[in-house]
């Protein structure tokens, strides 16, 4: 049941992740929130958790003990199906490569997610026009869209194909993974000015990782992930 009283989109409380590999290591975040409509910046060094603690936002792993509440709502005590199907109705993710389906076309990559998630589906009303509306926003020439398939579009096109694809039927939370790593600082600037209107137009919360502290005048706050969370080497099992 969803807590329709809580200000905060995402919100965790004492977890502790153990990862049993061979490089094994374990993550304990005692308390982190984010509060609804939020522009939030992580920061973070390479090796320093901030893909595993996204992996355990977005319920691709569940952690050994504690508390993940997105949009009011207790991630951990859900089964593996059911947090797939939670996150592809309250999670919008732009990932670091963007992991777009190179065969098929930029409006059917945007559309993938409705496909798992009626209550989004139902959001975005029709999809096809959806989806042209935000890459509109988003500044994609109609004749872009028009593309038979991801693959021929440049780098920037697709980064902004992958922002589509998560803003699309408005989930609750959108992360984002290092989306601006391989631009320019003026593109970076465009970028984030294009992300946070539509996060804004959406009514969606932003979380956005990134190692580049020079980002962090544009958000709300940012946090370190040394001040968040605690990573520890272990002896493999």
């Amino acid at each position: 049941m969803i807590d329709t009283d809580t200000p905060f989109a995402l919100a965790l409380d004492q977890v502790e992740f153990h990862w049993a590999g061979r490089d094994a290591f374990g993550l304990r975040v005692s308390g982190f929130r984010i509060g609804r409509g939020e522009r939030v910046l992580l920061l973070g060094e390479s090796g320093s958790g901030k893909s595993t603690l996204l992996s355990l936002i977005c319920g691709i792993n569940a952690p050994a003990r504690g508390s993940i509440r997105v949009d009011g709502t207790e991630m951990v005590s859900m089964p593996a199906a059911a947090r797939d199907r939670f996150r592809a109705e309250k999670i919008g993710i732009v990932f670091q490569q963007f992991n777009l389906l190179p065969y098929a076309s930029p409006v059917d990559n945007i559309l993938l997610p409705l496909c798992f998630a009626p209550d989004r589906r139902a959001r975005a009303g029709d999809g096809r026009t959806a989806a042209l509306a935000l890459t509109d926003a988003l500044g994609l020439a109609r004749h872009t869209m028009a593309s038979p398939t991801a693959d021929r579009l440049s780098v920037g096109q697709q980064q902004r194909v992958a922002v589509a694809r998560a803003l699309i039927g408005a989930p609750s939370l959108i992360i984002a993974d290092e989306p601006t790593s391989a631009l320019d600082a003026g593109s970076q600037a465009n970028f984030l000015d294009l992300l946070f209107a539509q996060c804004s137009a959406a009514g969606s919360t932003l979380l956005m990782v990134s190692h580049d502290e020079r980002l962090a005048p544009r958000f709300d706050r940012s946090v370190r992930m040394e001040d968040i969370a605690t990573l520890t080497r272990e002896a493999a099992a």
